[in-house]
């Protein structure tokens, strides 16, 4: 019995290899093998995901924060050229900063910082991970440092996003989380509309550009970005399809199962793809608002805390070996 346990990241709380690991610990404990696959979606923990998958090494550089300030984040390299960046180590919401943080005023410049910088170092494809950003200013800010740094310098570019929010629309949709009350909403998504106009050409009617912000949007509209689906981008590049086929059992998890989750998150790209193979979610949390797509896993089990988690393994391995491990019937 061979368990494929790929959770993505409890936010806040613990890491996609943190849950892989204690779920895993809970499947062998009842005598089946765990392959231990955590995941992302495009936002918190890429970064992590990806090193072993893509060989990248760590490399630290200077930026800025989303309102200025100094900052040293991280961001991956391989050595066949491609760089994995987080939108969120530099300009992200939880990015550290000793003053206000302002809706308005933040800004992608620092994100830009690191893409210029990993052109420098001879990045081929850089790989942007637009989850978590702290800004609303259309990927203008980027474009302004990744020119001022020496641009792309031949390397393509790709962003992933879990979201298919259009470019004007993403103040409205993305603003209250980032700070921004209603007013504030309706100055962002005027400058929005203004940026659309200004830029090479017009992202507002594209599916995803909307995303961090309208970063997405930016680099698509300013460098012929390519935009991708995080879950399906990352699922390819870690070799879920091939493991998959051998599984008796998938797990996945999340902090939070709720309605959100069918919209391009990572969880609805797995349950595609496992076909017949039975799925079982282990997260922090249920929302009432999660329906019928409940009826698509085999069990639904909440575990807030790693003992938890590993029991939760452990019923998963129990259940497959007395042959009860099939999706429910709704």
């Amino acid at each position: 019995m061979t368990v494929l346990v790929a959770p993505d990241s409890f936010k806040g709380t613990y890491t996609a290899a943190e849950v892989a690991d204690a779920v895993g610990g809970g499947v062998e404990s009842e005598g089946g093998t765990a392959i231990r696959l955590p995941v992302a979606d495009g936002g918190e923990g890429t970064l992590d995901v990806l090193t072993v998958p893509l060989g990248l090494r760590p490399v630290v550089a200077r930026a800025r924060n989303p309102w200025g300030s100094p900052c040293r984040p991280a961001y991956g390299m391989s050595e066949d050229g491609t760089a994995v960046i987080e939108i969120a180590a530099a300009s992200g919401i939880t990015t550290p900063h000793d003053g206000p943080r302002d809706a308005v005023t933040a800004t992608t410049y620092g994100t830009g910082m690191l893409i210029a910088d990993a052109a420098r170092r001879g990045a081929r494809r850089i790989v942007v991970a637009a989850g978590g950003s702290a800004t609303t200013d259309g990927g203008t800010g980027a474009i302004a440092a990744i020119e001022a740094g020496g641009g792309l310098r031949g390397a393509s570019l790709t962003v992933l996003t879990d979201v298919t929010t259009r470019y004007v629309d993403a103040a409205t949709v993305f603003g209250p989380q980032k700070g921004a009350d209603p007013g504030t909403v309706q100055v962002l998504t005027r400058r929005l509309a203004a940026k659309a106009q200004a830029l090479p050409r017009d992202p507002s009617d594209v599916d995803g550009t909307g995303a961090a912000g309208g970063f997405s949007g930016g680099m698509w509209a300013r460098y012929d970005a390519e935009l991708r689906s995080g879950a399906d981008y990352i699922l390819h590049a870690i070799g879920f399809d091939i493991l998959v086929g051998d599984a008796s059992a998938v797990v996945v998890g999340e902090g939070r199962l709720d309605g959100q989750t069918k919209a391009g998150k990572i969880i609805s790209a797995i349950l595609t793809r496992a076909g017949t193979t039975p799925v079982y979610a282990v997260v922090g949390s249920v929302g009432d608002d999660l329906g019928e797509y409940r009826s698509r896993f085999a069990d639904v089990l909440v575990a807030t805390d790693r003992d938890a988690m590993h029991d939760a393994g452990r019923t998963v391995a129990a259940r497959l070996t007395t042959g009860s491990g099939h999706p429910a019937s709704g």
